[in-house]
């Protein structure tokens, strides 16, 4: 089955009126995206008096005589309150699961490791695969930021010692230190599907201990629900606003005595407040890395 796209962008006001008229002839439902505005990263967003509204009519032996009942009801909407003139665009159809597949390559990091989408087999026997499944949460390795950590990794997990990864995402990062000889990976979110994915990504891995997981952040560290609540490697690849919070709730205390702090998730303007928050709480930078705009840190306290 082929598709005919059609869309609109139209006030807010009007969304709903025109959702309801494609809804008519659309049997598998109507879109309707408001439009936000982002002053920068950490700005949640304001609306914009703006949405797109679109429906995809199936091709068939009747497309014709939909599309002008279509194009007519929308003239009689039109005359209550003008609309734009509706877009139409032919969608070929096809297997969208696999077709996404085709953009996930393997990627090279660093020295060592590379990551591998668990569909296909690692093109370079010399390096240590992480598998992932880059639709089950985030960390598919193909950020920058993701990269960062796992780069700043391979030089500061040490063979045998424990890992705490905060908000581990899809659990790339846990499953690398283990990978790179880490003796355990305390893998902790705020989100249970992000547990539940760095379960599933682990099991993609053949790890089968090793890897703690649990539900919480810092607070739930202190308070002792997990099994272990400092170690010599913590890993943040958040967002710069969320790390500072965290320096105040005491995510400096996860460390053992000299340990090392990886952070990321930074642009590149707001490093400066993360190094100063940072050092706010005792720690002194050790090895600054950039990609692109993205920027990650290591930093430790004596």
């Amino acid at each position: 089955m082929n598709w005919l796209e059609v869309s609109l962008n139209v006030n807010g006001e009007l969304a709903e009126a025109v959702a309801d008229v494609l809804a008519r002839f659309a049997p598998n439902g109507v879109v309707v995206e408001n439009g936000v505005y982002f002053k920068d990263a950490d700005d949640p967003g304001t609306s914009l008096d703006v949405a797109n509204v679109r429906a995809y009519l199936p091709v068939d032996e009747k497309i014709d005589e939909t599309r002008q009942r279509l194009e007519e009801a929308l003239w009689y909407l039109g005359s209550i309150q003008p609309l734009p003139e509706a877009l139409f665009t032919p969608i070929a159809d096809q297997n969208w699961m696999e077709a996404w597949k085709e953009h996930y390559k393997p990627i090279p990091i660093g020295e060592k490791l590379i990551i591998v989408p668990v569909w296909l087999e690692s093109p370079d026997l010399r390096r240590i695969p992480i598998r992932i499944d880059p639709g089950v949460a985030f960390g598919t390795g193909t950020h920058p930021t993701t990269q960062l950590c796992l780069e700043l990794l391979e030089k500061y997990v040490q063979s045998g010692k424990d890992v705490i990864d905060l908000g581990c995402g899809s659990g790339i990062l846990s499953i690398g230190a283990l990978k790179l000889g880490a003796g355990r990976a305390l893998a902790v979110d705020i989100d249970q599907a992000a547990v539940d994915a760095t379960r599933e990504n682990a099991r993609a891995n053949d790890i089968t201990s090793g890897l703690l997981t649990g539900l919480g952040s810092v607070d739930e560290l202190h308070a002792g629900n997990f099994a272990f609540q400092q170690a010599p490697l913590v890993l943040a690849n958040i967002l710069a606003n969320v790390l500072i919070r965290l320096f105040d709730d005491g995510m400096g205390d996860l460390l053992t005595p000299g340990g090392v702090l990886i952070l990321s998730g930074i642009l590149q303007e707001q490093a400066d407040s993360v190094i100063q928050a940072a050092q706010t709480h005792g720690f002194k930078l050790i090895e600054n890395r950039q990609t692109g705009d993205w920027v990650a840190l290591a930093v430790s306290r004596p």
